[in-house]
């Protein structure tokens, strides 16, 4: 079985990833740093030399090589993954994936973010609290149709990540 999570940065994809793969006994993989791994590169310098459209290539086949394996995992997707390419088609059409899309609102990403926004280089340009929030707005009203094509949609806010994962490992079983 493979768990893919889906939603916006600042959702709690990558925490309640591991928290979710450690109650099911399976590896937890993260997309982005399996990018970086492959490109031997960070995702800031990816996206500084070589752009976005790479990047997305680069995104696109290291999804399709972990999809074809053999191995069951959780999977922590980055939050524009679902939007490019043929992606979420392939996650929804392979009959051994489980999507789940982790929603959290709008209040709680900016809330979040703000404090994370040096250590993410698409909001770390963003000075003030309300462009951060405009920023989120926009991205989810683009995204949010990729998302909600999950099979499974949990809501996030209140709840800690064990209560979190607690919830998807209930869905699943």
């Amino acid at each position: 079985m493979k768990i893919i999570l889906l939603g916006y940065m600042g959702s709690g994809k990558s925490s309640v990833g591991r928290s979710l793969a450690a109650k099911l006994d399976i590896k937890f993989l993260d997309l982005d740093e399996e990018i970086v791994s492959a490109e031997n590169k960070s995702i800031s310098a990816i996206f500084e030399d070589s752009g976005e459209i790479y990047f997305r290539k680069a995104e696109n086949a290291v999804l399709k090589r972990l999809l074809s394996s053999k191995e069951s995992f959780v999977l922590s997707l980055g939050g524009g993954t679902p939007c490019y390419a043929n992606n979420l088609e392939m996650i929804l059409q392979d009959e051994h994936v489980k999507s789940l899309y982790l929603k959290t609102s709008l209040e709680t990403l900016r809330e979040r973010l703000w404090e994370e926004r040096d250590t993410r280089p698409l909001i770390s340009h963003l000075e003030s609290s309300e462009a951060l929030e405009d920023f989120i707005r926009k991205h989810l009203f683009e995204r949010t149709y990729y998302y909600n094509q999950s099979e499974f949609t949990v809501t996030t806010d209140g709840k800690n990540v064990q209560e979190i994962s607690s919830e998807v490992f209930s869905l699943l079983n």
